[in-house]
């Protein structure tokens, strides 16, 4: 449950900056640390995971092309 509260923790966080215009390398840092904890949290609790694991490996994916950086609306 732990991993889930720091998913749910580091969201409010990029929202946060996003609100308040946070650089992008700031809030892609902080993007980039999701995924690590999302990526945690399936491993903690894999049952009926698989949304999530789809929008993981979208967000992998994005970021590995160049110049990989999340959208305003993607972060």
């Amino acid at each position: 449950m732990d991993e889930a509260r720091h998913v749910l923790e580091r969201l409010e966080r990029i929202e946060r900056l996003r609100r308040g215009g946070g650089s992008r390398v700031v809030v892609l840092a902080e993007v980039r640390k999701l995924l690590e904890e999302g990526e945690a949290w399936i491993a903690a609790e894999p049952a009926g995971t698989e949304r999530a694991r789809d929008a993981l490996e979208a967000c992998r994916g994005r970021l590995a092309e160049p110049g990989g950086e999340p959208s305003p609306r993607a972060a």
